[in-house]
């Protein structure tokens, strides 16, 4: 529980780092278009919070040794992971140094929690708290954080990694694409191999929408639903209109109040994302033809319990991925764009 010296520290370290921010501001303003006078300074309205820009203030905030070992340039290549800032997984470290650990101080921590608040609805903190004290031993814990670019230059992104956790935010620096690239978000509640309810599993009500729609399917219908394999969980490259390169029924066969219950799917799928996120990927998913271009897939592999209930399924459409796998515990891939033409680090 902060204490109260804790909060004022913090409240007068964000206002010192914001105030430099501002500042800047005004000089470049002052530089190109003459002097600012101190009532036009006074009426300059504070800019509400985001992730991008608490991103910046932490950015400034951080010693030289600390931007060695986490800032890197917009187009590094990671020796092992390949672009940085395409790259998605479900279990890396895009740096080495552990954001629960002594390399950064409380107030760089307490941003870095703030920046992960900002990408999430505040009525799902508890939950990827609860998934993250299952995984990891909590915030912060066995992740770590890159910023990569520079603020204010156009190309710059925060990346929050660890298991079961890919998050980034990039202000639509990188073009054409939602959640700033590709996304991953899982959850162990416990044991590793997961019984069929996924108990505790604060994914699962997910599995459990995407199955009312199933439920719904008529013979014919469920047939074409129904695939035998599941394909290797990180394959969510974009495959464009290629023809049968999806498998699954075309939304278009659904009827009315079929599609209707995929749009409340598809809801409950964005629901834990900011509202900035969520709009994107609706924008994204509505250039590329909307639902009525996609596909649903459930797949038979991966059925715990052999119930009937399918742990494991995907939306896609020509460059839109949400990948479902929830044997032996749920892992989920995201991967959303305006066009095909977008490469995937997967």
């Amino acid at each position: 529980m902060p204490t109260l010296a804790n909060s004022l520290s913090r409240r007068r370290f964000l206002g010192v780092a914001a105030g430099s921010l501002a500042a800047g501001s005004l000089v470049t303003r002052c530089v190109t278009t003459g002097p600012t006078t101190a009532s036009a300074a006074q009426a300059v309205a504070p800019t509400p919070a985001t992730s991008e820009t608490l991103a910046q203030i932490l950015h400034a905030s951080l010693s030289p040794t600390q931007k060695k070992a986490v800032c890197v340039p917009w187009n590094f290549v990671h020796p092992k992971f390949g672009l940085l800032r395409t790259r998605v997984g479900n279990n890396w470290n895009a740096t080495e140094p552990d954001v629960a650990g002594t390399f950064f101080s409380k107030d760089q921590q307490r941003l870095v929690r703030d920046i992960f608040e900002h990408l999430i609805q505040p009525e799902w903190h508890a939950r990827f708290d609860k998934q993250l004290e299952d995984d990891t031993g909590g915030f912060g814990h066995e992740q770590s954080i890159a910023l990569i670019g520079e603020p204010g230059s156009g190309t710059f992104q925060f990346l929050l990694t660890g298991r079961h956790m890919t998050l980034r935010c990039d202000g639509d620096s990188a073009e054409h694409v939602a959640f700033g690239g590709p996304i991953f978000y899982g959850h162990d509640a416990g044991g590793f191999n997961e019984e069929a309810n996924h108990k505790g599993n604060v994914f699962w009500p997910q599995a459990v929408a995407a199955n009312g729609v199933c439920a719904m399917l008529d013979g014919r219908q469920r047939g074409l639903a129904m695939v035998e394999k599941l394909p290797r969980e990180n394959a969510i490259a974009f495959h464009g209109k290629k023809e049968g390169a999806i498998g699954g029924i075309p939304v278009s066969e659904l009827s009315g109040d079929q599609r209707a219950e995929l749009e409340k799917v598809l809801a409950v799928l964005l629901d834990p994302f900011r509202t900035t996120d969520r709009n994107e990927a609706a924008q994204c998913l509505a250039k590329q033809g909307g639902l009525e271009a996609c596909r649903l897939a459930f797949y038979r592999e991966g059925d715990l319990g052999d119930d009937g209930v399918w742990d494991c399924w995907r939306l896609e459409g020509p460059s839109f991925v949400w990948h479902y796998r929830g044997a032996p515990h749920v892992h989920v891939w995201v991967n959303i764009a305006d066009t095909a033409d977008v490469p995937t680090n997967a």
